[in-house]
């Protein structure tokens, strides 16, 4: 089915586009998280509960959306599919910074700074990308940059681990921060799905 231009159909990119916006602010929250004193981090890992929780709202009206609406602008499972995979990108940006609160770990590995840069930069792009699902315009960069960063963090995933596991921590602290870490490498890899998901509804409806 082509993309439709009712008002019906643009509600959808606009939530879309709504939801993402969402986890360019999550995603900056997540880096104040990193870089905030212990005592701060608390008050932040709030605020990023919150965002997730506006990103869960926008889930569900997309959801509920769809089973209102008699024609969609495209495929409804993919629509579903767009939303959910945003949907994930938030919650494990949240399972991140809720994460680094829990466990109470001040001397974070370098590593996660570049694993946290990844992230802003896919949720930027992310954001750009969503309004153009409408006309399934100027996609091919969106879609071809998150790859390049998905392998870019992969590297800073599996030399963080490696510097973990060789750094001389205890031993507790190493099973915590391998949790965090993981989270953004979950992250990342939502990113991946996501674009490799939106590259496949342009070739389908093209």
């Amino acid at each position: 089915m082509r993309f439709s231009k009712s008002d019906s159909g643009n509600a959808f990119f606009e939530l879309l586009t709504k939801q993402a916006n969402h986890l360019v602010r999550g995603a900056e929250i997540l880096a104040q998280i990193h870089g905030a004193n212990p005592e701060r981090r608390e008050a932040l890992r709030d605020q990023l509960h919150e965002i997730e929780h506006h990103c869960d709202e926008v889930t569900h009206a997309v959801s509920s959306k769809l089973n209102s609406t008699f024609v969609t602008p495209f495929d409804r499972d993919d629509i579903s599919f767009i939303a959910n995979r945003l949907d994930d990108c938030m919650d494990y940006m949240d399972e991140a910074g809720d994460l680094i609160v829990l466990y109470r770990v001040d001397d974070l590995p370098r590593g996660l700074v570049e694993q946290l840069n990844v992230i802003q930069r896919c949720c930027d792009l992310t954001a750009e990308a969503m309004p153009k699902l409408k006309s399934l315009g100027g996609l091919k960069d969106y879609w071809v940059e998150i790859n390049r960063l998905e392998n870019q963090g992969d590297q800073a995933y599996r030399r963080t681990l490696s510097e973990l596991f060789d750094s001389g921590r205890d031993p507790l602290e190493v099973i915590k921060l391998k949790d965090i870490v993981e989270a953004l490498e979950k992250a990342i890899d939502s990113f991946e799905s996501l674009a490799n998901g939106v590259e496949t509804i342009a070739i389908k409806e093209s």
